[in-house]
This record gives structure tokens, C-alpha cells and sequence, in this order.
């Protein structure tokens, strides 16, 4: 387990190194460090004020190969090599407007994981209950009732979801905030309709998926072996659990990242300062610091989820530690 573990994480460093790589090269190519410069400061602006603008900010170097330095430094004196060591060192610079973002980010990420991962595991939860509570009223009215109900789930937007919620629990009811963010005890007030918005966005397709799965294992022949045993029908639904758990490690692990990055749309209908409202700032302001930083915290979450996901088939299934 441990040959494995240390396999997946040396595959998810090169993976974090390779996302930073482009994310340089994507920005850059579409804004150089003279546009970003004008973008600060204005169109009409001296080439002085360019030139100290870039120095300001690090800009001022060649982007990849320096020919002018002397031996390594050729590959070190470059913009490229600043801000990724720096990233690998978690020292993400600051904002054009001299904000230190390694800070603002350690500020943001809260109210995005008390969004995010409370959403993950309601959705977990509830799509496993629902599919097995649709499994367990095969062929009845109850479950063609549920599987329609799960498809108007997916068909409604979440944008219908927020404003909804929106109006009727924050508004008519006034059961939480309409918007905003306070830090300490009364945070869960203002992330519990966020929450259940997402919750119930992604409770369609994750429930629908666990169904599905559930019904493809009842079909197998240590199903038809547990009932010739007089195994009850609960206790069948705990082994079809059980051996169901590489597909539901699957769609958990993929979910985590999908729930992340919905919080872009949803933390700004709520006005929650998190990361995604972060990341449009930066790309709103030409801002590469911020827009690196976020793309590295969010590549970040994911290879993290897909780590630990890789982890828990190693927990799930033996056999997969050998590959």
C-alpha cells in the first residue's frame, strides 16, 4: 500500500507542475506584460511607467529563456521560473494591487469548503438512500414516482434553484440570509441555503447513477445465491452496497472538484467571499497573480480528490494496489 500511495502522489506533483506550466502559457499568450501594464494603468501612459510597472511585478525578464544571463541562469532568471518556484513554495505573490494572495486565499477557501464539502457528503448520502430506496420498490408506482422526480431535478437549472430558494426561505420565510457572509457562529446561517441549493442540483444525476449501478449488481449471481439462502432483503441491499462501492468511490471523487468549481456561480448570486468570487476578480482585472493562484489551489483540490480516490480503491478493492 505504501509503493502505491507514494506512486499516485509522484503522479499528482507531475500533474500539478504540468497545470501550472500551462496556465502560464495560456495567460501569457493572450496578454503581455506591456498589455497587463496598460490595463493598470491606464491606455495613455508613458513607456517609463511600462517599464517600471513591469519591474514592479517581476515582469520585467523574459517570459522563458533569458540569453543575456550567464549558464543556468539562461532557465532561472525567467518569469516562467519565478512564479512556479515560487508556487511550489507556496508563495503565490501578490495582487496588482499589492494584496498578499496566499493570505486572501487562506481567508476565501473557508466559506468555499463549508459549501463545498457539506454538499458532497448530502449528496453522497441522499443519492445512496434514494437508490436504494427506488431499488428496494422495484416495479411500483414509488419508484417510476422517484425516477421522474430525479429527471426534473436534472432538467431544472441552478440558477432556478438559487433564485427560488432565494425568494421563497430567504425572502417570504426569512429562514436565512438572502446574501453575505459573516465569519464565527453564524456562518452556517448564511452557507445553509447554498447548501441545499447545490444539494439538490446534483441530487438528480448522482441518484440516478447509484440506481442504476445498484440495479446492474442485483442482477449478479452472489445476489440470486443470497436469496436462495433466505438472506432478507435489507441484508441483500447491504451487499450490493458493498460490492457497488468502486463506482460510488468513482462519482464521490469527481464530484468533490464539479462541487468546488459550481461555487464560482453560486458564491455570486450569494455574495460569498470565497474563491470563485476570487477568481473573478482576478480575470475581470487582468490580474495573473490571482488568476494562478486560484487555478493552482483549484487544480490542487482536485488532484487531491482524485488521489483520494485512488487511495480508497486501493481500500475498496486489493487488487487494485498492484497496478
Amino acid at each position: 500500500m505504501l509503493a502505491f500511495t507514494l506512486r499516485r502522489c509522484l503522479y499528482s506533483v507531475l500533474v500539478l507542475l504540468g497545470v501550472n506550466a500551462v496556465t502560464f502559457v495560456l495567460f501569457f499568450a493572450v496578454n503581455t506584460p506591456d498589455d497587463m501594464a496598460r490595463m493598470q494603468l491606464g491606455r495613455r501612459i508613458t513607456a517609463e511607467a511600462i517599464e517600471r510597472w513591469k519591474a514592479q511585478q517581476g515582469y520585467d525578464r523574459p517570459l522563458f529563456f533569458n540569453e543575456h544571463a550567464p549558464g543556468l541562469s539562461k532557465l532561472t532568471d525567467t518569469v516562467f521560473y519565478e512564479t512556479t518556484a515560487r508556487a511550489v513554495s507556496l508563495d503565490l505573490g501578490r495582487t496588482n494591487e499589492g494584496v498578499v494572495i496566499s493570505e486572501e486565499l487562506s481567508h476565501r477557501v473557508v466559506p468555499s469548503a463549508m459549501i463545498a464539502l457539506p454538499v458532497l457528503a448530502l449528496v453522497v448520502t441522499s443519492s445512496i438512500v434514494a437508490g436504494l430506496g427506488l431499488i428496494l420498490f422495484r416495479a411500483t408506482g414509488f419508484e417510476r414516482a422517484g425516477v421522474i422526480a430525479l429527471v426534473a431535478l436534472m432538467s431544472i437549472s441552478t440558477l432556478f434553484f438559487i433564485i427560488t430558494g432565494q425568494y421563497a426561505f430567504a425572502r417570504v420565510m426569512q429562514l436565512t440570509p438572502i446574501s453575505g457572509f459573516v465569519a464565527g457562529r453564524s456562518s452556517a446561517l448564511f452557507v445553509a441555503l447554498p447548501v441545499a441549493v447545490l444539494g439538490l442540483a446534483y441530487l438528480g444525476p448522482e441518484a440516478r447513477l447509484f440506481r442504476a449501478v445498484f440495479l446492474e449488481e442485483l442482477g449478479k449471481d452472489y445476489v440470486r445465491t443470497a436469496r436462495a439462502k433466505g438472506l432478507s432483503e435489507f441484508g441483500v441491499m447491504r451487499h450490493v452496497l458493498r460490492n457497488s462501492l468502486i463506482p460510488i468511490i468513482t462519482s464521490s471523487g469527481l464530484l468533490l472538484p464539479v462541487v468546488f468549481t459550481s461555487t464560482i456561480v453560486t458564491e455570486s448570486f450569494f455574495t460569498i467571499p470565497g474563491l470563485g468570487s476570487f477568481a473573478i476578480e482576478g480575470i475581470t482585472q487582468q490580474d495573473f497573480n490571482i488568476v494562478r493562484a486560484v487555478v493552482f489551489v483549484g487544480s490542487a483540490l482536485y488532484i487531491l480528490a482524485f488521489l483520494l480516490t485512488d487511495l480508497a480503491y486501493g481500500w475498496a478493492d486489493p487488487r487494485v494496489r498492484l497496478r
